[in-house]
């Protein structure tokens, strides 16, 4: 509460103040959370300028993908064997290249796999189009346009003061029911909106820079990185239900609020610790309202106080670089090596099919239909949330198709995209913690999905 002391007086707050919070801020809302129709549905800016970036360079975006994830494994291995001055001298380069020895390894199987997939060399297993080759040609293509926009803009959202206001607005409603800060929910309408890797690209960076504890980032970003409505609808299209959508969305709503608020109760989340990437704890006071202020005169002040410490433009362009470099160079090799062999074992073992028959019985207690059937799509959307809808989509009953595309949206980790992300990410998961959350969300959201699905069917 000290750093905000200077601003708690009668002193009113300069143009100049209200400017430098305005305009960023404003210009954040547009492109982060405002949500608009475009030709593929609702969506927000940022994902729009993503997929022009996308059309722009379709025929090279391939090449200049294992480009970055070749050179990002290249510039790993020289940081390790000779540990050059120049590297280990600069925090944002050694916090780039020295990475530990299991991230060295999934590096290393970035680079072969992308490699493969690339020149479709090596295994067929490797670069088919049902793994290497889909997590390349597919999905990051999409990542790297979105990691662009979002790392370069992402500041006009976190240095100017939006989530200190919006924190402070929401803390009433986010803390006691969600325990959580106000400002997770801006998360959140990143993901629902655009795409949930901003909304893990938000929640990393504020835990990077002191504002969620480990316990309230590893909540957030396992919890809140929603799935955006316009992938909502290629889920429910993909299992010919297109006319549902309306139901369909509202039981992914209440089963994915219902598990907001029960799984983070429950170990592993539970258990992670409430201090600060820093080690310090969360000051008693840090949410508390002032005497003589409201929750909106105060977070005011909090924002307006903010954005006068924002810096230059250029300090501000430097750090949007540095995030859209950390996010395409850090994280695309850790997808292309987790999402890989995660669709490996998914489409070449039995593994997924073995770990989703102790599902049969409990889908027969909640009278779904072809129970059987559908319980081998109950633990492969850990590998990647569309697999289950594509196995879905041979199943004869209606109500079964809903209950599997509604609990693949609301399992919400998988590891092609969302889990690769938060594991590649300095939010304290792990992928065994990941694994076990995603069962948690399954077991806590099917019988509400089956419920609402019984009252649709």
């Amino acid at each position: 509460m000290k750093q905000f002391e200077a601003l708690n007086s009668n002193q009113p707050p300069s143009l100049s103040n209200w400017l430098a919070f305005l305009l960023p801020s404003l210009a954040g809302i547009l492109l982060f959370v405002t949500p608009v129709v475009s030709e593929d549905g609702l969506t927000i800016p940022v994902a729009i300028l993503a997929g022009m970036l996308k059309s722009v360079l379709a025929g090279d975006m391939t090449a200049i993908i294992t480009s970055v994830v070749v050179f990002t494994g290249l510039m790993t291995i020289v940081t390790k064997l000779f540990a050059p001055k120049l590297i280990y001298n600069n925090t944002f380069l050694s916090g780039l290249f020295d990475v530990t020895p299991v991230w060295f390894m999934v590096r290393m199987a970035g680079m072969a796999f992308v490699l493969f997939s690339f020149f479709k060399a090596g295994p067929e297993m490797i670069y088919s189009g049902a793994t290497g080759g889909l997590v390349l040609n597919d999905l990051m293509p999409t990542l790297f346009a979105v990691f662009i926009f979002a790392g370069l803009l992402l500041p006009l959202l976190m240095n100017f003061g939006l989530l200190e206001l919006f924190g402070t607005l929401l803390t009433k409603v986010m803390r006691p029911v969600f325990g959580l800060p106000g400002r997770g929910a801006i998360d959140c309408i990143a993901s629902w909106l655009g795409d949930g890797s901003v909304g893990i690209l938000l929640t990393s960076k504020q835990y990077e820079t002191g504002h969620y504890t480990q316990r309230e980032a590893a909540v957030i970003g396992t919890t809140f990185s929603a799935v955006s409505i316009t992938f909502s609808l290629v889920v429910i299209a993909q299992v010919g239900l297109e006319h549902m959508f309306v139901p369909f969305y509202l039981t992914v709503c209440i089963a994915g609020i219902i598990a907001a608020i029960i799984v983070p109760k429950l170990p592993p989340l539970s258990n992670k610790k409430d201090l600060f990437i820093t080690g310090e704890k969360r000051a008693e006071d840090d949410e508390v309202i002032p005497e003589g202020h409201g929750s909106l005169s105060w977070g005011l002040r909090m924002a307006l106080h903010k954005a006068s410490k924002a810096g230059s433009p250029l300090q501000v362009a430097v750090d949007g670089i540095k995030n859209a470099i950390e996010m395409v160079f850090g994280v695309l090799p850790v997808v292309m090596g987790i999402g890989t062999i995660a669709l490996i074992i998914a489409e070449y073992t039995p593994i997924f099919n073995i770990l989703g028959a102790p599902f049969v019985p409990l889908l027969e207690l909640l009278r779904i239909p072809e129970a059987e059937l559908a319980s081998t799509t109950m633990v492969v959307g850990f590998a990647d949330m569309f697999v289950p809808s594509i196995l879905a989509a041979s199943i004869e009953s209606e109500m079964t198709r809903f209950v599997i595309a509604a609990l693949s949206l609301t399992q919400l980790i998988y590891l092609s995209e969302v889990g690769a992300l938060l594991l590649g990410s300095k939010v304290p998961v792990t992928i065994i913690e990941l694994f076990i959350i995603f069962i948690l969300r399954t077991l806590v959201t099917l019988p509400v999905i089956a419920g609402m699905a019984h009252l649709f069917f």
